[in-house]
């Protein structure tokens, strides 16, 4: 390409830094160090790169200090405000960046970023190349020309001279005449008083400058008009100086700094890992160069000889890592391509035994592969290693075996060694700990619709791909072990969350058993009901609109209709569940409106969705359970998720009809009774409330019973309401304004309710603070079990991102506790199930509670076996206590 026919790319980098940071709020290391504008910048320039695929590119900012503007006018930008708190360490590595990315980052002294971006652009067009100048800025308009446009990025936007004229009304030539006359709120540069942007553009076209408007003030209407130009005529002139941009900037920079170069990725991976970005780091940090990581010592198991040589190696090694390969991501339906096993760095086998294309190279039989894998992966005593090992258990247990000997999972490892790590994922993980890109499945199999099953991959792309997960995974027990503190952490990984992994496959496999046409039927009736509700709708708002649609429904609620308590956004009328809440309660039509969506998500989640999901071989459906996805330890669910079905609306309890057990069998549901208020009680060493709880008292009548400063007799139901509300409320950090919001009170006397209640409970108020002090010290807090709950943003600067972390402080340590518990009851329940040879199954692990299908005759020694294994998982100085119901369906049992 000739050096003429190669455009140039000028970003105007302090705009993006701006838009980086309001685009993506929130973001931060496990420092609790403010990102977010970091990563959204680097992701516009990495996505401005793959997009426009520039020949040369330079990103130009503003310097500190005053420039020659401020010289010319003192109030030159004085009222904008002082750039946000978290954003101002942001900017020099947002440099950083630049540069690793072997990009000049332009910046001058005494002038600003336009000047320097209108210099360069003159310059490289009169040189006869195209300048792409990337901005948001209108004030940059007034450069574009023949070769010179410029792209807004977040619009996807092009200016070019006819995108010049329709945005100001004049070509670009006169837009800073229109500047002059208009000003510049952003800028506080004054213009003329009273005309904006469209009167200037009218005033322009006809007299084409503002000297030219100023020799003519008699022939402009309107005498005010003619008045005010008279009176600031020198202001417009100051005002245009004050936009007109420098083209003659002296600059040390040649055409050849600004050509594309290969970025530095040492100096990025040392930016990325500081700065937590895993995925950027997969895909730019600096890679091994040792052999070990070049997938020369892997190797591609054909023969029977070759298997029976690999298998005395695992054995005599008595611990490996391995994985496996399948066909489908739901691992109770996945079959068996390929598995792949370590036992040292850098060295793997590979056994294919499901690939099928033109020309595959002869694979061993499956069936001979797991016969003779059989002894190896069944026998508890060699250790087994492996990512989301999970997964594994459960493709194997499909294919036939039962995998025993489930050592670690580095997937868990790294989630309690660090759990403040944004993944656990195995990419993720080998960037961050071993400086290793891993190759994308997508370099595999494709994507989008040219994506193709792992078992049309090629045997010797399969190999390296397959070989090197298990060969990472070993890799990261090594690097991760040694950092896995000793005494509690350790514990609770040994004796809770690897023993949990057996009990989560089992639990998953056996799924459980839904009725299809009860669900048709609820579905058939939501419809209905939703069908009338959209009729009483209608009527309401006086004609017929797409109620699914927000931006019609806000244009009848507050335009057609008139309703108060109107917010808008961007896109239009807000129409989410607080804004329609608020209205419910003196409108029908949102009332309506609030039962309409719940019944549209329940249809669309579950009465529609369930039955779907059924497992045609199992005639089941089979969640699955989450063990490194929350910050407080708490099992999630997830395809589909149960731990979300609401229990609190008639229809939502519905559902739970659907959900029955064996033929014959009964369901059998145990739930914890208040286990975070007993949790609290014991942790913040509480005298009241646990000799409240160890005498079975009604907690919430006892805690109304004090702040009230009333006798128990006297405690009425809106007294233990709201005692209920405060005794939840402390849980999770709640302050006046949110209490008083749940109570239907004011902030002062939410304020009282609270006082009075720590005035009644010190010791709690004690707690809490020690454990805010806790957070701060380490950026994390403790479970009972010595779980560590990351709170990075704990000492944020941003108020409300520390709020939210201060809260969290409180709540992380109280919730984590109870997933602890449950865990260790999980655990030890399924040991007595297995040891006692019982037919029962656990099924479910949904919050604080327990579901299990149990034959008839075991129902009354499980009702007592739950009891004792819950009430007593982990010692505290107040009892548990378990509520347990049975039935024939789990809203029954419930």
């Amino acid at each position: 390409m000739s050096e003429q026919n190669q455009r140039v790319y000028l970003v105007d980098g302090s705009s993006y830094i701006y838009r980086a940071y309001y685009a993506i709020r929130h973001l931060s290391n496990s420092k609790g160090e403010a990102t977010n504008a970091v990563y959204g910048f680097t992701n516009m320039l990495l996505n401005l790169v793959r997009d426009e695929k520039p020949d040369k590119l330079a990103v130009v900012f503003d310097a500190k200090g005053p420039t020659f503007r401020k010289e010319l006018y003192p109030e030159y930008k004085a009222n904008r405000s002082a750039m946000p708190e978290d954003l101002v360490p942001q900017v020099p590595i947002i440099k950083e960046v630049v540069r690793a990315f072997n990009m000049p980052a332009l910046e001058q002294a005494g002038v600003e970023a336009d000047d320097i971006i209108a210099t360069l652009a003159k310059q490289y067009a009169d040189q006869g190349l195209d300048v792409v100048v990337v901005t948001g800025d209108k004030d940059l308009m007034q450069i574009v020309s023949e070769r010179v446009c410029l792209l807004d990025t977040m619009k996807n936007k092009i200016s070019r001279r006819d995108e010049v004229i329709e945005r100001f009304g004049v070509p670009p030539e006169q837009v800073l005449e229109v500047l002059g006359l208009a000003g510049d709120t952003s800028d506080n540069i004054p213009g003329v008083p009273g005309i904006g942007e469209k009167t200037a553009a009218t005033l322009i076209q006809e007299f084409g400058s503002i000297d030219n408007l100023l020799q003519n003030i008699d022939q402009v209407k309107g005498k005010k008009r003619q008045e005010n130009l008279r009176e600031f005529g020198e202001q417009a002139l100051l005002s245009r100086k004050l936009a007109d941009l420098l083209y003659d900037v002296e600059l040390d920079v040649s055409l050849d700094d600004l050509e594309l170069e290969e970025p530095n990725r040492e100096a990025l991976t040392e930016l990325f890992k500081t700065l937590e970005f895993h995925k950027l780091l997969q895909e730019f940090s600096a890679m091994e160069q040792q052999e070990e990581a070049s997938g020369d010592n892997y190797q591609t198991v054909l023969t029977e000889a070759e298997l029976d040589e690999m298998i005395a190696k695992l054995r005599e090694a008595g611990r490996f890592a391995f994985d496996t390969e399948t066909t489908s991501l739901v691992a109770v339906q996945a079959e068996l391509v390929g598995l792949s096993f370590a036992v040292e760095a850098g060295h793997g086998w590979y056994v294919p035994v499901g690939h099928m294309y033109l020309g595959v190279p002869e694979q061993l039989p499956k069936d001979l592969v797991l016969e003779k894998l059989r002894s190896l992966l069944e026998d508890p005593q060699i250790e087994k290693i492996g990512q989301n090992i999970k997964y594994d258990a459960l493709v194997l247990r499909n294919a036939g075996v039962e995998l025993q000997g489930c050592a670690l999972d580095t997937m868990l490892l790294s989630y309690v060694v660090h759990p403040e790590a944004k993944s656990h994922g195995l990419d993720a993980l080998a960037a961050e700990h071993l400086n290793h890109r891993m190759i994308p499945y997508s370099e595999i199999c494709g994507t989008g619709k040219k994506q193709i099953c792992f078992s049309e991959v090629e045997v010797e792309k399969a190999a390296v791909y397959a070989a090197e997960d298990a060969d990472i995974t070993w890799r990261l027990a090594e690097k991760l072990l040694p950092e896995l503190p000793q005494g509690e952490p350790e514990k609770l990984l040994r004796e809770v969350e690897m023993p949990l992994v057996d009990v989560l496959t089992r639990m998953e496999w056996r799924g459980i058993r839904i009725d299809a046409d009860f669900l048709g039927q609820l579905s058939t009736e939501m419809a209905e009901k939703m069908k009338a509700l959209e009729d009483e709708i209608y009527a309401l708002a006086e004609g017929p609109f797409n109620i699914n649609s927000p931006k019609q429904l806000g244009e009848v609620l507050f335009e057609k209709l008139g309703l108060p308590k109107g917010k808008k956004t961007k896109t239009g009328w807000s129409t989410n569940v607080e804004v329609l809440t608020n209205l419910a309660e003196d409108h029908e039509i949102a009332a309506k409106i609030l039962e309409y969506r719940s019944l549209s998500k329940l249809k669309g989640t579950y009465t529609d969705a369930l039955p779907k999901l059924i497992n045609p071989k199992s005639g089941r459906i089979h969640t699955s359970f989450n063990q490194a996805v929350t910050a407080t330890g708490r099992l999630s669910s997830s395809d589909p998720n149960l731990q979300n079905i609401p229990i609190r609306t008639a229809e939502g309890r519905r559902i739970r009809e659907a959900f029955i057990p064996e033929e014959g069998w009964a369901l059998l549901a145990a739930d914890y009774s208040q286990v975070e208020l007993r949790v609290m009680a014991h942790m913040a060493d509480v005298p009241a409330l646990k000799e409240s709880f160890a005498a079975g008292e009604d907690i919430h009548k006892r805690t109304a019973s004090e702040i009230f400063n009333v006798f128990p007799e006297m405690v009425d139901a809106e007294m233990r309401r709201q005692a209920k509300t405060i005794n939840f409320g402390v849980l999770y950090g709640m302050g006046a304004f949110s209490l008083g919001k749940d109570l239907g009170i004011g902030r002062n006397e939410a304020q009282q309710f609270i006082d009075n209640y720590f005035e009644r409970y010190p010791a709690v108020k004690d707690y809490l603070q020690a454990k805010k002090a806790e957070a701060q010290e380490h950026q994390y807090v403790t479970t009972i079990l010595g779980r560590r709950c990351a709170i990075p943003e704990i000492n944020s600067k941003n108020g409300a991102v520390r709020s939210y972390a201060e809260r969290n402080a409180i709540n992380y340590p109280i919730q984590g506790s109870a997933a602890d518990i449950i865990k260790v009851a999980m655990v030890n329940i399924d040991k007595r199930l297995r040891e006692e040879n019982l037919q029962t199954r656990m099924l479910l692990q949904v919050h604080d509670e327990l579901v299990f299908e149990v034959p008839p005759e075991e129902l009354e020694q499980m009702t007592e076996l739950v009891r004792s294994e819950m009430e007593s998982a982990v010692p505290l100085d107040l009892p548990l206590k378990v509520d347990i119901g049975t039935g024939k369906n789990w809203a029954e049992a419930h």
